[in-house]
């Protein structure tokens, strides 16, 4: 990977190995999200998907993520701005804001873990999804995001 990459290339000119390092595995990406039909607000849960580790905040099956959970969203370089859910943490949408990365982010303090010990990731709130019946999700609501923010 070219040297802090981050700092001087658009998302759209990454390779694929740099925007993959470019997740900082805090797995808030991957929490349920729900949308009000009448509003359009969108409220976050804390559980996680089927797939996500909740420990280590990575994907279970990443290559398949889209075969086995059909909502699965894919982040693209060119759709970063279209996800507003995107938690204002996330790499992805501090570089496509141009706020460049936060210093607990495993590119810049060089440890996968610091994302954990920053409380950034899902690793000590998260639920996994089967734990949880489809009509106790309500339950387990964290945020809710306006449509208009």
């Amino acid at each position: 990977m070219r040297e802090r990459f981050w700092e001087w290339l658009p998302l759209s000119a990454l390779t694929h190995e740099e925007w993959e390092a470019l997740c900082d595995g805090c797995g808030q990406c991957c929490l349920l999200k729900l949308e009000d039909e009448d509003t359009g607000d969108i409220a976050t849960l804390d559980v996680a998907c089927q797939l996500l580790d909740i420990g280590s905040c990575r994907c279970s099956d990443y290559d398949n993520r889209f075969q086995r959970v059909p909502g699965c969203t894919q982040l693209t370089p060119d759709r970063v701005g279209d996800f507003r859910w995107l938690p204002h943490s996330c790499a992805y949408r501090r570089v496509h804001e141009g706020r460049g990365l936060a210093d607990w982010h495993p590119l810049i303090s060089g440890d996968p873990d610091s994302v954990h010990r920053a409380g950034v990731s899902v690793s000590h709130y998260a639920v996994s999804e089967p734990d949880v019946p489809d009509d106790e999700l309500d339950d387990h609501i964290i945020a809710v995001l306006p449509i208009h923010e």
